[in-house]
């Protein structure tokens, strides 16, 4: 018969490793309690809502540019251009409070230098711009033709887009179907986690599509001198939600 033998160190350990798994019982029933929010069980899941609409607003940059061999003349010529394109543009249905200064810039010109020489300033070029918002975009052709005729062969026109001015009840919409798509997709996880879902835990959207650029190049003159044309077609308003729900 094989006496056993229990060491005192043996022992010990027996007892410190009851005691580390009482500690870890008690832990858990801890964070059941006071934790609970901590460890509920969630799904993240992104939603996206798509909706459209036509645009009612399209805002654009006119600027003069001038060259002179002095600041003053450079700016005395783009200031005298740029009144006559902001009377033009108003003439032709824009309201004055929707044309604002946009820029207004002298910087020197350079003349190539000689061959050992340093290059010299040879002018100035002045530049000042207006933003301008044209509410009524069927007067948006004659408005762009009518600011080139009155800035000359000088005008610029960049930065051409549309948008909606009240998109609010296109956001709307699209904050809805996005939503729903995305607690459609929650509902789908929880069904195959044999889970039910709980309440929202987390909110997080984004917009995207809200302007449009009109056109990529810069109008100049020569193609500004008959009606452009515009065609703002429709405007797609993009609405992504990532929202987080409980698992019961």
């Amino acid at each position: 018969m094989r006496a056993v033998v229990r060491s005192s160190v043996g022992v010990r350990r027996a007892g410190l490793g009851a005691a580390v798994v009482s500690a870890l019982v008690l832990a858990l029933a801890a964070c059941g309690s006071d934790g609970a929010v901590d460890q509920q069980r969630s799904v993240t899941v992104v939603g996206t809502g798509q909706v459209s609409g036509a645009p009612d607003t399209l805002r654009a940059d006119i600027g003069v540019e001038a060259t002179a061999g002095d600041v003053t003349t450079a700016l005395n010529e783009t200031s005298e251009k740029v009144r006559a394109v902001t009377d033009a543009v108003v003439d032709a249905g824009v309201e004055r409070k929707d044309v604002a200064t946009q820029q207004v810039s002298v910087t020197p010109q350079y003349s190539s230098p000689a061959p050992g020489g340093s290059s010299q300033i040879s002018g100035y070029m002045a530049t000042n711009s207006i933003r301008v918002t044209i509410r009524d975009i069927s007067t948006a052709s004659t408005v762009l033709s009518a600011a080139a005729t009155a800035g000359g062969d000088n005008t610029r026109i960049s930065n051409v887009s549309f948008t909606i001015d009240d998109d609010s009840q296109l956001l709307k919409e699209a904050r809805e179907a996005a939503f729903d798509d995305a607690r459609g997709r929650a509902e789908q996880y929880a069904s195959l986690a044999d889970d039910s879902l709980g309440k929202v835990l987390t909110i997080k959207e984004t917009t995207s599509g809200q302007e449009q650029p009109a056109s990529p190049g810069t109008f100049e003159r020569d193609v500004a001198a008959s009606p452009v044309p515009i065609e703002p077609g429709e405007q797609e308003l993009t609405f992504t939600v990532t929202v987080t729900f409980g698992l019961n």
